[in-house]
């Protein structure tokens, strides 16, 4: 579950915390309820309900935090001090496309503290790209037509005193 990641991230164990779980090994599906708390490396993925569903070899195929509302957060490099943050009713992480997917009320505030927000937001982790703009064929619990950013300007490196 290495989106937004630091290079060693997918080689950290995962830890999840919740309520309730139920593991479908057959079917490749596990989902927990209640609080969820997923960590990996420098990850955090938190939300109401997470289901995880895994490829026929056993890898992860698609994360999905559902919750009022589901967070992500991840380092981005070595350094950093402050993580990429994701928000949305909806956040599914699909690993084989390095894809990040947040719906309905998404958000997200990167390192910098610039804000992008819209009704979906697709970021594709290789690329490092974001796209933003409706949800369609979704539901969504708040219509935004337009999706709105805020850049905060660049900080100054300190000048010389005069």
């Amino acid at each position: 579950m290495s989106a937004w990641a630091l290079p060693n991230d997918s080689q950290q164990p995962i830890r999840i915390q919740a309520d309730d779980a139920q593991l479908d090994d057959k079917n490749g599906v596990a989902t927990y309820r209640g609080d969820v708390i997923i960590t990996q490396g420098s990850m955090k993925v938190t939300g109401n309900t997470v289901t995880i569903t895994r490829t026929q070899t056993g890898d992860i195929d698609v994360v999905t935090s559902v919750g009022n509302l589901a967070y992500f957060e991840q380092l981005q490099t070595q350094g950093d001090t402050k993580p990429v943050q994701g928000y949305g009713v909806t956040i599914q992480y699909h690993a084989a496309q390095n894809r990040v997917v947040l719906i309905d009320r998404a958000k997200v505030i990167d390192k910098d503290g610039n804000i992008t927000q819209g009704e979906k937001i697709v970021y594709d982790t290789n690329k490092k790209l974001a796209s933003a703009g409706r949800a369609n064929g979704s539901k969504v619990t708040e219509s935004r037509p337009r999706i709105d950013m805020v850049i905060q300007p660049k900080k100054k490196t300190d000048e010389k005193a005069q």
